[in-house]
């Protein structure tokens, strides 16, 4: 198993000199990534669709995933640096390969692209993306995506964007390209993982349901005549730590720390799954979450 944090970014953590300094820390507790998400606005009206109802206050403060990225590559040597989730369709892809290239560069071949539709409608309609047609919008992203990072000349011809042939230099790090992660919950998500992706980006769930949607993207994958073995899995954990053990129906996201990686380690069964402990909505101050990453580091790895 290896295991991942979240990069420092939103509420009260949305500081990116104190940011830096925590990427550093986390980095020296062992870890095997760091990863940053992606929020444009917290509706003071409840969006449809957040588990729970209403959307934490703190991700209405926040510092771009991006950006933060490259904070992170410049306080860091070692971990991995990833995206959970970056949504894919709020820029051009043309403008997200320069930027994801020159963050593989930055890193010296250290990133994992994470990306996804995101599920709030409020944040597309602020960024004038249309809501409708966003399954097709990722296909010709990825699309664009892969022109870019393929060696020679770069053309596309889509129904949304046009590329003429033209040098898009320099190339990424990594080769033939950075290591491609999708998220989403749904059968066309999980499809789509298997037809295209090295992996999931996927969330602490209760095992009956990972084990239906999993079984759609290695299906997938057998289909695109791609290996499903291949296919990594990183499980993000929103954390609400408790100090009193919590039912264990709820231990997939509430609980003590041994009760969430209790469960934890029953969804991976491979050595290239990896967790991804967010702690920035049951911490409050660096120290706080420092602390905390280092118990789930010693209780993961029984150090």
């Amino acid at each position: 198993m290896r295991i991942g944090f979240s990069v420092p970014q939103f509420g009260p953590f949305a500081d990116p000199g104190r940011a830096a300094g925590m990427c550093t820390a986390l980095e020296a507790l062992g870890c095997h990534s760091l990863w940053v998400a992606d929020r444009l606005l917290a509706p003071l009206t409840p969006p449809e669709g957040y588990p729970g109802g209403r959307m934490p206050v703190r991700y209405g403060t926040h510092l771009d995933p991006l950006l933060t990225l490259g904070m992170a590559a410049a306080a860091t040597e070692r971990v991995r640096l990833g995206s959970s989730t970056l949504n894919a369709l709020w820029q051009p892809p043309l403008v997200l390969a320069r930027a994801l290239t020159t963050l593989d560069l930055i890193s010296r071949g250290r990133l994992d692209v994470g990306l996804g539709l995101g599920w709030m409608r409020e944040e597309y309609e602020a960024a004038a993306v249309p809501w409708q047609g966003r399954g097709a919008r990722l296909e010709e992203t990825l699309d664009v995506l892969e022109a870019v990072w393929r060696s020679g000349t770069v053309v596309h011809t889509g129904p949304l964007w046009t590329i003429p042939p033209s040098t898009v230099l320099p190339q990424p790090h990594q080769s033939p390209r950075p290591p491609l992660l999708l998220g989403g919950f749904t059968p066309f998500a999980l499809e789509r993982v298997g037809r295209r992706a090295d992996g999931w980006l996927a969330a602490s769930m209760p095992l009956p349901y990972l084990e239906g949607l999993w079984a759609v993207a290695r299906e997938a994958a057998e289909r695109a005549g791609r290996d499903p073995a291949a296919l990594r899995r990183v499980f993000r954990v929103n954390a609400h730590v408790t100090t009193a053990e919590a039912d264990p129906e709820e231990t997939h996201q509430r609980g003590t720390v041994r009760q969430i990686c209790d469960h934890l380690r029953t969804m991976c069964r491979a050595d290239t799954d990896e967790v991804l402990v967010d702690l920035q909505l049951t911490t409050d101050s660096p120290e706080e979450f420092l602390d905390l990453a280092a118990q789930f580091t010693a209780e993961l790895t029984g150090g």
